[in-house]
């Protein structure tokens, strides 16, 4: 049986992983199936960064910066599934295979960061993730992360 966990908010995400404003791009993770899946919450505003360069007069969130969304999502979903003190531990991304760039993601939009653990093998985990807006998937992509020491 799946045990369920209360939503993640962000001061427990900065707690679980190391990223830090600007490169934190979740809000929060609602839906939490620990050693299962979650959804990370991230609530897109014209107040980005990379706004300002990508694209002067049509903002659009780079695709790889949702990607990495969906991985530090599923690096909390890890983290906080071990019953292990991962303290001194780190998330590394390994791969990412098939990803898909289907609908831009714009200021105003509530990204929902889908990320469902596929299989785990001591510190090597694979996920698949999808970036949804409302009922439109804009994005995809699997990919493989591996828990080391910092």
């Amino acid at each position: 049986m799946t045990q369920s966990s209360p939503d993640i908010l962000i001061n427990e995400i900065m707690d679980l992983i190391p990223h830090r404003i600007p490169m934190l791009l979740i809000d929060k993770l609602v839906d939490v199936k620990l050693g299962q899946s979650a959804t990370g919450i991230k609530n897109v505003t014209m107040n980005e960064w990379f706004f300002q360069g990508h694209f002067p007069g049509h903002p659009v969130m780079p695709g790889v910066l949702i990607v990495e969304a969906m991985a530090q999502a599923a690096g909390v979903l890890v983290v906080k599934s071990m019953a292990q003190d991962t303290k001194d531990k780190i998330v590394y991304f390994m791969s990412i295979e098939e990803a898909k760039f289907r609908k831009p993601v714009v200021p105003g939009d509530v990204l929902k960061l889908k990320v469902t653990i596929l299989k785990s093998r001591g510190n090597i985990w694979k996920f698949k993730g999808e970036a949804w807006v409302e009922d439109t998937l804009t994005d995809e992509a699997t990919f493989t992360a591996m828990i080391a020491n910092k």
